[in-house]
């Protein structure tokens, strides 16, 4: 699948809006957001905005928003107390935007560039991630960009499975599905 895919920084006050039913769709139930209303979206998003170590964006695809991206330090954020960090950890989350018209390939698309987006900082060596254990399509979008699953960890509001990816691992996903492409 080819596509335009440009990320830009999510601004909490207009893309509430936008994002509000991404987070509340019934396929979005991991983000643990299924009764927020409009203004408990905003809230969230303006303590991610403040938080120096947690960042937010939207991701375009051929020009129209598709996707929800966040960017955590593992070290301050999210996952502390809860594994060893290494510098150059930087953790994300991802959420495709519901929709009617499911298009294949569409969310390896993604989280494909969402990595590339991550790992285009020279300072990023391994990407965090820390999905809920009994989100089975994540896990296996996951393994096909590169991550490695470690073990559960019990955060307060999940058991989630706490996976790596090494810019080694992703790169040689990325050339494996092009060579079965």
């Amino acid at each position: 699948m080819t596509a335009t895919v440009h990320i830009r920084p999510l601004d909490p006050l207009k893309d509430a809006e936008l994002i509000h039913p991404w987070v509340t769709d019934p396929k979005a139930t991991y983000w643990m957001m299924q009764g927020f209303e409009l203004q408990d979206v905003e809230r969230e998003y303006m303590a991610i905005a403040a938080n120096p170590h947690h960042d937010a964006f939207i991701g375009l695809v051929d020009g129209e928003p598709a996707f929800l991206m966040e960017r955590y330090d593992p070290a301050k954020a999210e996952l502390v107390g809860l594994y060893e960090p290494q510098p150059g950890d930087v953790g994300m989350h991802f959420l495709v935007a519901p929709t009617d018209t499911p298009v294949h390939g569409f969310t390896r698309m993604v989280i494909t560039a969402v990595m590339a987006e991550l790992f285009a900082d020279p300072a990023t060596a391994r990407v965090v991630v820390e999905p809920d254990v009994r989100n089975t399509a994540v896990h296996a979008l996951n393994e096909a960009v590169g991550f490695v699953p470690e073990r559960e960890i019990r955060k307060p509001e999940k058991t989630a499975l706490l996976s790596f990816c090494t810019r080694a691992g992703f790169e040689a996903a990325v050339a494996s599905a092009e060579v079965a492409a």
